[in-house]
Order: C-alpha cells, then sequence, then structure tokens
C-alpha cells in the first residue's frame, strides 16, 4: 500500500526489519518522494510524497529560481526529509533535472537546501535523466516489437528515447 503523506505522523513512521531507500525526484514542477523497502525479489512502496512546487517559474526569462520558488521547494523537501526521518530511511538518491540545470543559481539553491534539509540533490544531465526514464519503464515494452519509442515529458524539458533490440536471430 502506498501512503501519501503531507506531514509525518506518528502511525505513518514504520518500523522496519530491513533497511528502507528513499528517492527524491526535483523537477522543474514538482518534488516527489517514495520510500521504499526491499521484499523478495521487487522493492514495496511504504511512503510517497508528491508536491507541485513551481520550482521553474519564470526562468525562462530571468534565468534564475525565484526567492519564492526557492522557499516552496525548500518546504516542500523538509517534509521529504521527515517522511524519509519517520521510516528510517538510511539511504536515499536524490536529483534535480532542468530548472537546476538552467538557473544561473541553481548551485547555490542546491547548497541551501543542503544547508536547510540536510538533503543532498545531485543535478544531472539530460543524457542521464533519459537513461533513468528507460530504465523505469523499458519493463514495460513489448519484447515482441523490434522498436520502441519513450517520451518523458517533464515541467522544463521533454527527452525522447528511440529503442532498437537487438537482432537475435
Amino acid at each position: 500500500m502506498t501512503t501519501t503523506m503531507d506531514k509525518p505522523s506518528n502511525q505513518a513512521a514504520m518500523q522496519h526489519t530491513v533497511p528502507a531507500y528513499g528517492a527524491i525526484d526535483l523537477g522543474t514542477n514538482n518534488c516527489r518522494l517514495l520510500v521504499a523497502v526491499p521484499s523478495e525479489e521487487r522493492f514495496t512502496v511504504v511512503g510517497s510524497f508528491s508536491r507541485i512546487v513551481r520550482l521553474g517559474e519564470n526562468i525562462s526569462s530571468s534565468g534564475k529560481l525565484s526567492d519564492a520558488a526557492m522557499d516552496r521547494t525548500v518546504d516542500a523537501l523538509k517534509i521529504c526529509a521527515e517522511i524519509m526521518e519517520a521510516n528510517g530511511v538510511k539511504s536515499y538518491q536524490a536529483i534535480s533535472t532542468e530548472a537546476c540545470r538552467r538557473a544561473t543559481n541553481g548551485a547555490e539553491f542546491l547548497d541551501r537546501v543542503s544547508r536547510e534539509t540536510k538533503i543532498n540533490i545531485e543535478t544531472i544531465t539530460p543524457d542521464r535523466e533519459a537513461e533513468l526514464t528507460f530504465s523505469g519503464c523499458s519493463p514495460l515494452l513489448d519484447n515482441d516489437k523490434p522498436y520502441g519509442l519513450v517520451f518523458d515529458i517533464g515541467g522544463g524539458s521533454t527527452e525522447l528515447m528511440w529503442i532498437e533490440k537487438a537482432n537475435t536471430s
């Protein structure tokens, strides 16, 4: 069962016999968190959070992240940090995408995030973003088809992946 939380509560805190892992995706419009624990051959999601933060608002005209957008995003990331702590997350991966890539003050913003939330976020390249997208949706592709096209339409960028399977005959 996926639990979406605005604020962690005592009921939301999970006691796990195995370590919990976290993943944060900070996009141009959304901040998302998943917390999962391994079970058998898969992961079970035990917590999640999503908030529209509009981090990239007005970036095309100003070239930088606005104070209001950064404040909204830091507030959301503080909730992510609380949820990860409540669920005993010891290891996580946190990435940012187009807004932080394009903003002249993106690195300074991520320094602020680290200071205020203790979450360290890596800004990934468009190629890495496409790789992660493909990795996440490759199980959904039809194995009987020799080609595939995957779209990742985000708030600030779009990645397209053309997949051509190797001829195994």
